[in-house]
């Protein structure tokens, strides 16, 4: 990405920031991670591009999460063009989704040696992850899902969340019990194989994506 049109500014030596391969020069005062992504993402905007990939230290970061106040040595960020954003839509749904997986299956054990009143907080506290990569999903461009689905984006996201919204439902009401064995079943049985299922989708969908992004771009180079 050429940066020859950003004016040059004080730079420090302490750390190294680069953006698709090429060193940037930091306006004075982009001492944290959270003022180095949002910098970064101004020069991929100036060019028509969004951010694809930020990483710290050889570290990826999850790009749906706000960057953490970690010192750092080193920031190597990748942007896209917009017209490949609905791969990053699909990518930011799927690591939604394993985050939110990684939390239940915590939650499978932390269920279990808490007591009640402690195990519905533990639940309470995830349940909120479950709408994330339905929401993320939402943001796809409509004739997109027409074409994997044959239905709307809308449509998929009301159909998505009235299943969160039942997901919800059921295992509030194994809450109730005071055998906390009812929420660890309803986490394990009736949760994670839903967002194994969603996972699958999202990974059919970016393998759909990624083909067609492809394919537009043999018949741009051919064209030239």
């Amino acid at each position: 990405m050429n940066q020859n049109n950003i004016e040059s500014r004080e730079y420090t030596e302490e750390y190294t920031v680069t953006l698709d391969c090429e060193s940037v020069v930091l306006p004075t005062g982009r001492n944290s991670l959270l003022s180095v992504r949002a910098y970064l993402e101004f020069l991929a905007l100036s060019g028509q591009r969004i951010l694809s990939d930020f990483v710290v230290d050889g570290i990826p970061f999850d790009l749906s999460l706000p960057p953490d106040n970690r010192p750092f040595r080193r920031v190597d960020a990748v942007t896209i063009p917009l017209t490949e954003l609905p791969l990053l839509l699909l990518a930011t749904a799927g690591q939604q989704v394993c985050r939110a997986r990684c939390s239940v299956e915590n939650a499978l054990t932390l269920v279990l040696i808490n007591n009640p009143e402690q195990a519905r907080e533990l639940w309470w506290s995830l349940a909120g992850q479950l709408k994330e990569p339905v929401l993320t999903l939402s943001l796809m461009p409509e004739h997109l899902c027409e074409l994997w689905c044959g239905v709307t984006f809308a449509k998929l996201r009301r159909w998505q969340l009235e299943q969160v919204s039942l997901l919800v439902r059921r295992v509030d009401e194994a809450c109730e019990d005071e055998d906390n064995i009812q929420l660890s079943d309803a986490l394990e049985k009736q949760v994670l194989p839903w967002l194994d299922k969603l996972g699958e989708h999202i990974r059919l969908w970016h393998s759909a994506a990624l083909a067609g992004t492809r394919m537009g771009a043999g018949k741009g180079g051919g064209s030239r």
